[in-house]
């Protein structure tokens, strides 16, 4: 009697299956000029829009700009990877990928490396129209600009492929966004000083990434050299990158119910 051997147990993490993952969901967007357009160009349309509802006033879009350099790409990142990653479930796309010898880390790292690829360019368009066209005027260097402009980017992807796990459909995957990106946004210190909020909501403000983005966009307006609280911030960025992206590989589903 013949018997059929198991299949071997998929590896948790495969660089091969991660960068061909990657590749795949690069080629989907080449193929999308609606989303790269979205992606790469909403940004800096929105900058361009600030710079001038600020025309006359510039020092406001120097103290603002730097800010929102980071938060309009962690948005619209989040927005795009969140409904790109639940079109692939919905489709049946992930529960074929996954009957492949490819592990749930594989496809979220590719999906991140992928998207983490367009939030470069996105990141790099818009710290350039910024500070050499708009006239953004910050202290720092612009290149520490650009590191956190692209971690917040990073963060949005992650945010987006973790929600993305309880949406059932793409509108339910838009209806996070004033959950998870809202409360973030009014609590990072965009609006005034985080110190001068209720106790309890500098508390929580505390515990958001958005808050320690802000506060390194705002680091390098302000500071020639490197400090050790962008430091910090940047640590934290990355981390809380890192933790999302562990949590959307265990709580990723084949397929919506």
């Amino acid at each position: 009697m013949s018997t059929t051997t198991p299949a071997a147990p998929t590896a948790a993490f495969n660089t091969a299956r991660t960068t061909a993952t990657a590749a795949r969901v690069l080629r989907q967007l080449r193929h999308d000029p609606r989303t790269i357009a979205l992606m790469l160009l909403v940004p800096c349309l929105m900058l361009v829009l600030l710079r001038y509802v600020f025309d006359a006033s510039p020092r406001t879009f120097d103290n603002i700009g730097a800010s929102l350099l980071g938060i309009f790409p962690l948005i619209t990142m989040f927005l795009v990877t969140s409904i790109a990653t639940l079109r692939e479930r919905t489709s049946g796309t992930l529960e074929r990928l996954l009957a492949m010898p490819l592990g749930k880390a594989d496809l979220i790292a590719g999906y991140a490396l992928a998207f983490g690829t367009v939030a470069a360019v996105q990141s790099a368009l818009a710290t350039g129209l910024a500070v050499w066209l708009l006239g953004l005027d910050v202290t720092g260097s612009p290149w520490l600009l650009l590191l956190v402009a692209l971690l917040d980017a990073l963060l949005g992807t992650a945010l987006g492929l973790f929600v993305s796990a309880f949406a059932a459909s793409e509108f339910q995957a838009v209806q996070f966004m004033p959950a998870v990106i809202f409360p973030q946004l009014l609590l990072c210190g965009l609006f005034t000083p985080r110190a001068d909020m209720h106790p309890l909501l500098e508390a929580v403000s505390d515990v958001l990434p958005m808050s320690y983005a802000v506060d390194g966009m705002n680091e390098v307006l302000h500071h020639t050299d490197l400090t050790s609280a962008f430091l910090r911030d940047v640590v934290i960025v990355a981390g809380c990158a890192l933790l999302v992206l562990a949590l959307g590989a265990a709580t990723l589903r084949r397929r919506t119910d």
